[in-house]
């Protein structure tokens, strides 16, 4: 006798877990874990305790990238643990050397600007993302000179006009600006750079107006 095929119902069904009764989807969902904060208000921990784990979790942040002061605060609140102990971690931190904004704003700037060629706009927009204050991210900056940063839009203009050689020259023009105002170059210093990277090339632009500024 043949066994029915094709019906609905019929047969072991696939691909699902079996139900359960707690009216959940399946029985497969997880209870979320308590965050280290609940566990404290819960007695489940003493704030001790909580200070051990968040010391722990903090130090193999810092092992993995160095991190701002704002940075590592954000990092540890993310994963649970409260401002009572954050805040006390963090200042010893910053105490033995192990947090250091000034050090790290210093990082930041060499890198940015030695690696991408990022003017100090941008790079200053980066240290505000990243929690350094005005003051600490404003010394930083002075490692940058005005000379640095115009050799450094020269440098990235003569790239850019290179990977374009033989399109419009107008084209050329706009989008190598735009990419240098990206990297926080004003409009005059990028498109002085990108003139100067047509005239090595004998295309000789210097009459040629600023293209608008809307454009970048």
């Amino acid at each position: 006798m043949q066994t029915p095929t094709g019906g609905r119902g019929v047969g072991k069904r696939r691909g699902r877990p079996p139900a359960s009764g707690d009216g959940s989807r399946g029985g497969a969902e997880r209870r979320r874990r308590p965050t280290v904060a609940e566990r404290l208000e819960a007695g489940e921990l003493t704030l001790e305790e909580a200070s051990e784990q968040a010391r722990e979790t903090a130090l193999r942040i810092l092992t993995a990238a160095p991190k701002s002061r704002g940075e590592l605060e954000r990092s540890l609140a993310r994963k649970g643990y409260p401002e009572q102990v954050v805040s006390g971690l963090v200042d010893r931190f910053d105490e033995v050397g192990l947090v250091d904004d000034s050090a790290y704003a210093e990082l930041i700037v060499r890198t940015r600007h030695a690696e991408r060629g990022l003017a100090r706009r941008a790079i200053a927009a980066e240290l505000r993302r990243r929690g350094i204050e005005d003051d600490v991210a404003s010394d930083a900056l002075e490692q940058i000179e005005p000379d640095d940063e115009r050799a450094a839009a020269a440098e990235l203009a003569r790239k850019h006009v290179a990977r374009t050689r033989g399109q419009d020259r107008e084209k050329r023009v706009r989008r190598a600006v735009a990419a240098l105002a990206r990297k926080g170059h004003s409009p005059s210093v990028a498109f002085a750079a990108v003139r100067g990277a047509l005239a090595v090339e004998g295309d000789d632009v210097d009459e040629d107006p600023m293209p608008p500024l809307d454009e970048y």
